[in-house]
Formats: structure tokens, C-alpha cells, sequence
């Protein structure tokens, strides 16, 4: 099975052209060291209805991960779980947990996680830090969980 990732980066800095996407790049970095293939990075503003049309359209017709960054904080701007939310068909609060604990600030995030047809979508922090710490807390378990997914044999 080829592993496929998207990167969703949430940002009205990045957005507006006010601020780079360092935690867009270091996700996809961190995704082909894994063994991903990365084949499409796509920069949003914040927002509920923005990030759910995002997902919703990186999602369709891909069987694979989708990872956000951006948005899972307190600030008043921060929807990205709800805009997650509004479009998953299930969620896998175990990931987000994972991701949760691998450091003391991960208390503060709001992120989630779950399907949305055949495809995998983990929210992680903002921070180049955060987000890659937070996939690399799962990131060994979403090659059988897209096999789960996608209906292949798996060695359970």
C-alpha cells in the first residue's frame, strides 16, 4: 500500500502573506521521512466553514492522511476542531489522546481526529514543534489504520 498525506496548514498569517508556513513544511518533512508521499499542501484561513470545505476537499476521492496545523489553541480564531468536526464521519479520539500527551502544553489543544470516507485527518498544533511531535506520536499506527480503512488485509 503506497502512503499518501495531505497537509493542511490554518492560518489567517499565512493566509494573508503576514507569516510563513513553517509548520506546514516541517509536517511534510516529517511525513516523508515516515514514508509518506506528501502530494498536496493547501493554506487556509481560519474559520469552522473554511477548514470543513478544506477537509472536505482533500479528503474526497483520497485514500490517505490528511494533517492539519493551526487552530487548536483557546484564541477566538481557533475552529479548526469544529471545522473538523462538522465534516468527519467518525472520530478516533485515541489519536488525538496520543497526541495529547506527548507534552505537557498538549493539554491545552483542542485538536481531533477521525475519518472522513477513506481517508485519515489528525489535527496538530500550530508550532513546527508541536505539530510534528503530536504526528510523530501516531505515526506509527496510521499505515495499519489506512489498511483498516481502505478494507486491505492487515496481520490481525
Amino acid at each position: 500500500m503506497t502512503l499518501q498525506a495531505k497537509v493542511l496548514t490554518v492560518s489567517d498569517g499565512v493566509v494573508s502573506g503576514h507569516r510563513e508556513d513553517r509548520s506546514g513544511q516541517a509536517l511534510a518533512e516529517s511525513l516523508s521521512r515516515a514514508g509518506f508521499e506528501v502530494v498536496d499542501q493547501l493554506q487556509v484561513a481560519d474559520g469552522i466553514a473554511s477548514v470543513g470545505e478544506a477537509v472536505r476537499r482533500l479528503t474526497t476521492n483520497f485514500e490517505g492522511l490528511v494533517v492539519t496545523t493551526g487552530g487548536t489553541g483557546f484564541s477566538p480564531r481557533d475552529l479548526t476542531p469544529e471545522g473538523t468536526l462538522a465534516v468527519l464521519d467518525r472520530q478516533a479520539p485515541g489519536l488525538a489522546e496520543a497526541m495529547r500527551g506527548v507534552n505537557p502544553l498538549g493539554r491545552l489543544s483542542r485538536g481531533v481526529a477521525g475519518t472522513m470516507g477513506r481517508s485519515i485527518v489528525i489535527n496538530t498544533p500550530g508550532s513546527p514543534g508541536g505539530a510534528v511531535e503530536c504526528l510523530e506520536a501516531v505515526v506509527d499506527v496510521l499505515p495499519h489504520a489506512l489498511a483498516l480503512l481502505a478494507d486491505q488485509p492487515t496481520s490481525h
